[in-house]
């Protein structure tokens, strides 16, 4: 069965217009990698797991900061990789300073035999839409037009 992962696109409203809050993914592989890597805060499912509790459950993880509010569902996308992403929009806030990810394991440097523990996600930010549709993993931009088309930004 192809991966499938849940997420949550927070959003909050300034002066300056619409601002996107996305994660920039930890470990080595990301490390010297910007624009269009990424991603809304998100993270795969179990088939017999409802997708917008995983939504909540990954943010939580990869934030350190429970979401709550009025979520709504957008049109799901497949990524280049194959992996399906559903996400839903919710207007909040967050300090990208305070947040705090889960980590994960990894042999590296590659064939070396040491472990190596990375953050999930390295760092948070709130970005205005253009900027967020440069940053994001290309197939998530989808998710940015269609809140921007809801919120006519």
């Amino acid at each position: 069965m192809p991966k499938q992962s849940a997420g949550i696109l927070l959003y909050r409203k300034t002066s300056q217009g619409l601002q996107l809050f996305l994660v920039h993914p930890g470990g080595p592989f990301f490390k010297n990698k910007d624009d269009a890597s990424w991603s809304v805060p998100k993270g795969e499912y179990e088939a017999d797991e409802d997708p917008l509790a995983a939504a909540k459950r990954e943010f939580q993880e990869e934030t350190g900061h429970e979401i709550t509010g009025s979520f709504t569902a957008l049109r799901s996308v497949k990524q280049k990789g194959g992996k399906t992403v559903l996400a839903w929009a919710v207007e909040g806030n967050i300090d990208p300073k305070a947040i705090k990810s889960n980590t994960f394991e990894m042999e590296w440097p590659p064939r070396s035999g040491k472990k190596q523990t990375f953050d999930e996600i390295d760092r948070g930010e709130w970005f205005d839409i253009a900027t967020a549709k440069r940053k994001i993993n290309p197939a998530q931009v989808t998710f940015i037009d269609e809140l921007a088309a809801m919120d006519n930004y």
